[in-house]
């Protein structure tokens, strides 16, 4: 592909439907890390109801993490091969939503965990389905695409702990999580209602400016009209996939830098309240900032990742990081503490759109469900186990020494970044 045509495609403007699929889409993240960003809020008040230890909160979270680790991969091959993106999409909000009702109405701790279960499993089944279409949406621009996704996320992993810490004030957490279940459930209907019918049908290849134009229309009825791919054409397709380069690597990578956010996660908000001693507003407001930071981080990073390259990003982004967890163990307790948060959401959320874009450079077009679905099952798999380990270091160590297991797990990421092949644009867009 000549660089005008990727030039002038780069330049074209998104149609009013691009504009607001991106948007139900976007939105619909948003929901899918408001739940678990509430969850992590209440996980205090719900420890200290049942009397629960460091490590048995961590194991809640691991839980969750494993189900989502399990259900990722049928998740990325249903998507595949059944190609009904729209309502996959739809059944997973409110597949997320659910669970919460149910969890406001349980008194033990086996119910508790089945709960998350459930949650990890429907939250999971998003990923795989959104990160593919809309690599296929906008094929030239999927790190910016993916980055205003990622923003969605961080929308929602802000909103809800401040909305959280002000409903704390005069609700109880099960009343928040029976009334949790609405935003989920209406997102879910309208979702299935504009987008019930719509798949994914890889685009051909460049046309000029006039005949995007007068193929908007077509276009769009093109991609309501697939359906999905046979199994003995995903077979082949997975066999390609499965000999990537770099695809392993990238995956494991992704592993580990979810070790350091879902840690992050679990231990930052116990850390503010029992060792900092804020009240959960404050806990909610120091919440939201790393969010807030992520939120300006990931279309700057996204753009860049398109020009200047994935892997160049990527290293500064999980570099830092580790550099800014480091000085998080020196500043336990004081202000500066605080800044670093503040500090270590620009950088560690910058990185999630960046990996996501490369996974889908890298891989047959086809089969962009089973990759996001492979990279997203690591994912939790690293994030069931972080938070049981994060737990024993608390419970022996102290809160503050857990951070040093998060800098160790981010340096790990950078490093098999470092091994990955980079690819050329040209080879990406191909």
């Amino acid at each position: 592909m000549s660089t005008t045509q990727v030039t002038a495609e780069q330049a074209m403007p998104m149609s009013k439907l691009d504009i607001r699929n991106m948007g139900l889409i976007t939105l619909g993240h948003s929901l899918t890390h408001w739940y678990p960003a509430t969850f992590f809020m209440l996980l205090p008040l719900i420890g200290n109801e049942m009397g629960l230890t460091y490590s048995q909160i961590g194991f809640i979270m691991t839980c969750q993490y494993a189900a989502g680790a399990i259900s990722n991969v049928p998740g990325g091959m249903l998507v595949d091969v059944w190609g009904k993106k729209g309502q996959l999409m739809a059944l997973s909000l409110f597949w997320v939503g659910f669970p919460y009702l149910m969890m406001g109405f349980s008194s033990q701790y086996w119910m508790l965990l089945i709960c998350v279960m459930l949650v990890g499993i429907g939250n999971n089944l998003w990923h795989p389905t959104a990160i593919p279409l809309l690599g296929s949406m906008f094929p030239k621009r999927k790190g910016l695409a993916l980055s205003l996704h990622g923003m969605g996320g961080n929308v929602g992993d802000a909103l809800a702990p401040l909305a959280v810490g002000a409903l704390l004030t005069t609700l109880s957490w099960r009343e928040i999580v029976v009334l949790n279940v609405v935003p989920g459930a209406a997102m879910s209907m309208l979702i299935l209602f504009f987008l019930g019918t719509m798949t994914f049908a890889p685009k051909q290849k460049a046309k000029t400016p006039v005949e995007v134009s007068e193929a908007n229309s077509s276009n769009a009825v093109n991609v309501a009209d697939s359906k999905g791919q046979s199994m003995r054409s995903y077979v082949a397709g997975l066999r390609t996939l499965m000999q990537t380069p770099g695809l392993f690597l990238l995956t494991l990578s992704s592993g580990f830098r979810s070790m350091t956010q879902g840690t992050l996660l679990t231990f930052l908000p116990l850390y503010l309240a029992n060792e900092m001693h804020y009240n959960v507003f404050w806990v909610g407001v120091g919440m939201a900032l790393l969010q807030l930071t992520g939120f300006i981080a990931a279309p700057i990073a996204g753009h860049l990742s398109d020009t200047m390259g994935r892997k160049n990003i990527l290293m500064v982004s999980f570099g830092m990081s580790g550099v800014v967890l480091l000085l998080m163990t020196f500043a336990g307790g004081s202000p500066w503490f605080v800044f670093l948060i503040a500090v270590l959401g620009f950088f560690l959320y910058a990185a999630r759109p960046i990996m996501q874009a490369w996974m889908l450079d890298a891989t047959p077009k086809n089969m962009g469900g089973t990759a996001i679905g492979l990279m997203f099952g690591m994912q939790s798999g690293a994030q069931a186990i972080a938070p049981i380990l994060g737990g024993i270091v608390a419970d022996q160590y102290g809160l503050l020494a857990a951070f040093y297991l998060l800098a160790a797990t981010i340096i790990v990421a950078n490093i098999l970044v470092v091994w990955i092949p980079a690819q050329s644009k040209d080879a990406s867009h191909a």
